[in-house]
């Protein structure tokens, strides 16, 4: 379980094709206390480090989590990291599982006040989960939705947030890892009843 507070961004550094795809990234911040096994998010997938050193740690990515993840495991790609919960800890953003559904496609920039709005196309099949003023996880960071449109929603970035993650470097036409809120998830499969 993760909060959507991007600790640092990293940086991919070697990738090696296999029937898992292997990832290794560069990091300081979640280091310090980072040992194989413990889940980290990378650009908001949950992900195991199966190798820890003092200059960064390896992931293994099955074909599942390609499918439903943006193309970018590749090397100097700088993924937003934020490592698990710990009991205790404070929860900032809101409950984010590292577990993708889809991605969303960033469709406009537009300047407002002090911000930015970043308007994103979501798959079909997820728009029915995101709300006005509810939360969505893009790239690993907690948002909330500012407004929706027939084919998505948009987000309002502050400049706080387009320095510490890697929503700023994002351009038209390029693809965020989307996480829906996971009560609505839940939500849904309640309604329909077990089948």
């Amino acid at each position: 379980m993760f909060t959507g507070l991007v600790e640092e961004t990293g940086e991919i550094l070697k990738v090696e094709e296999g029937p898992f795809l292997k990832v290794r990234i560069g990091a300081k911040e979640v280091l310090s206390d980072l040992k194989v096994g413990d889940s980290v998010a990378v650009d908001g997938v949950c992900l195991t480090a199966v190798a820890v050193d003092g200059e960064g740690f390896w992931v293994e990515l099955a074909q599942e989590t390609l499918r439903r993840t943006a193309p970018t495991w590749r090397v100097g790609h700088r993924p937003n990291l934020e490592r698990a919960l710990k009991v205790g800890d404070r929860l900032g953003g809101h409950f984010v599982t590292g577990h993708v559904d889809g991605v969303a496609e960033l469709v406009e920039v537009r300047e407002a006040p002090g911000a930015k709005d970043y308007f994103f196309r979501a798959p079909q099949g997820l728009r029915r989960h995101i709300a006005e003023k509810g939360s969505v996880a893009l790239n690993g960071v907690s948002l909330t939705v500012a407004g929706l449109f027939p084919e998505g929603f948009w987000v309002t970035l502050i400049p706080h947030t387009l320095a510490v993650t890697n929503l700023g470097a994002l351009r038209v036409g390029e693809g965020a890892n989307l996480e829906v809120d996971l009560i609505a998830r839940y939500l849904e499969r309640l309604m329909k009843g077990a089948e």
